[in-house]
């Protein structure tokens, strides 16, 4: 039994637009990927004691320590450990948030696993 799908769908033609569709798509994702990984992004923990500004790669390009949180680790190391981690993870997740927030326009919402 063959099976029917509804008028206009399939055929030569249906399958060369969808074609198109996805490069077109993939085209536009490279180029919000390489938008993305161009920008910077900046975030803070401890009320501004620690700032760390990575690229959309996700690479930490700076980290600045307020001197009191230093003086502070002196006695507490951990204090500070933990809002390095803080404002890593902070900054991780407005990357990732931006990035699916623009994926999500192209694709329409529809998520490719391993895509982005």
């Amino acid at each position: 039994m063959k099976a029917r799908l509804p008028q206009g769908m399939g055929g030569q033609q249906s399958m060369q637009s969808m074609i198109k569709q996805a490069q077109r798509m993939q085209g536009e994702i490279t180029e919000a990927q390489e938008k993305l990984e161009q920008e910077t992004f900046t975030t803070t923990a401890g009320g501004g004691a620690v700032e760390i500004t990575m690229t959309g790669r996700k690479e930490v390009t700076a980290l600045k320590i307020d001197k009191e949180v230093i003086k502070d680790a002196a006695e507490d190391p951990a204090v500070l450990e933990d809002l390095v981690i803080s404002a890593v993870n902070e900054c991780i997740k407005t990357i990732n948030d931006l990035t699916e927030e623009r994926m999500g326009a192209i694709t329409n919402g529809v998520s490719f696993p391993g895509l982005f």
